[in-house]
């Protein structure tokens, strides 16, 4: 069932087995098993995030490869839904361990903004990462090429770099150092930073690969329909590119989860045994918040196990049924 702020109260007093937060590829693939497991599920999810941006899925068994990111989280949200797990478009605040329960807080809408609290038995966090993208005057400038030809997964697009011209935008020193990897898939890289300053030894060590550096602040991706040429500095240099790599890092959404204990932290990737299962025995994780390879079929994968595990505790926990007409013409 799809919930929005006109029928979430008619809500508040269900005990969910399970609430996923986020409605990405792995938090969707664990919502279609619990509900398909007979599990009382809801998905949350904020919007826009990672998976949103993918305009073609070149590197996943079976689906066409111009499949956009968005077409399979559309699929995938109705899938789950038409098997009974309910969906809510909604922002999570905060998760409170309540010792068998847990309360999720959720804010609903961006002008009349309203708070309501959900509860449920286990938690699987689903919400994920944001790519950092360099911040131009224009950002629309940005999301033209940005999932395109400006890619920032280079495991998921590196085929597609192949002996291209590329540039690798990035906004710290150590950040370079993935133009070291990228070379595997094509050697004409050219590095910007974007405005820093790069230390002799970077600069020595990019000299001797052959690859050029840039150090004057990004203005704006040259194209048209979606396609590079090229990127021009605000110092009027002209970066020839058919292609680019943006390493600038990622923003976690794990906020709502830093206020309970018994979680174990890599960084800001969660610890987790081989079922997406954290360090909090009800708490698992699944997709770039654990610790491993983020990439969607991995996702996939772990919201596979993250609700199966789940569905192994409640089944062991819960009493067998059983052909109650046979014990009855037994008895008698």
């Amino acid at each position: 069932m799809k919930l929005s702020s006109a029928n979430i109260e008619n809500h508040l007093d269900t005990l969910y087995d399970a609430i996923v937060v986020g409605g990405g590829m792995g938090g969707l693939s664990a919502a279609i098993y619990l509900a398909r497991y007979g599990l009382k599920c809801l998905v949350i999810e904020k919007g826009k995030g990672r998976s949103l941006w993918m305009q073609d899925t070149r590197n996943y068994l079976g689906l066409d490869p111009n499949t956009p990111g968005r077409d399979i989280l559309t699929h995938g949200a109705k899938q789950a839904m038409d098997w009974g797990a309910d969906h809510l478009r909604a922002f999570v605040e905060e998760v409170t361990d309540e010792g068998d329960t847990f309360a999720v807080k959720v804010k609903i809408g961006k002008k009349n903004v309203k708070y309501y609290t959900l509860r449920s038995k286990y938690l699987i966090a689903a919400s994920g990462v944001i790519d950092v993208l360099p911040e131009l005057d224009d950002m629309q400038n940005v999301y033209d090429y940005a999932g395109y030809t400006l890619h920032v997964c280079m495991i998921c697009d590196g085929f597609d770099m192949w002996d291209q011209k590329a540039v690798v935008m990035v906004s710290r020193e150590s950040q370079i150092n993935v133009a070291f990897v990228l070379n595997w898939f094509t050697p004409y890289i050219s590095v910007l930073t974007n405005g820093f300053t790069v230390g002799p030894e970077m600069k020595q060590k990019l000299a001797d690969h052959g690859y050029p550096l840039y150090e004057a602040p990004i203005a704006r991706v040259l194209g048209e329909n979606h396609k590079m040429s090229g990127v021009e500095l605000k110092d009027g240099t002209i970066v020839e590119a058919t292609t680019g790599l943006i390493n600038m890092g990622s923003i976690y959404h794990n906020h709502y989860l830093k206020g309970i204990e018994g979680l174990t932290w890599d960084g800001e990737n969660l610890v987790t045994n081989g079922m997406a299962q954290t360090t909090h025995d009800r708490i698992f994780a699944v997709g770039d918040l654990k610790q491993g390879l983020n990439q969607v079929s991995v996702a996939v994968a772990d919201g596979t196990l993250a609700a199966t595990q789940i569905w192994r505790y409640i089944r062991r926990a819960s009493a067998p049924r059983k052909w109650e007409e046979n014990l009855m013409s037994v008895s008698v």
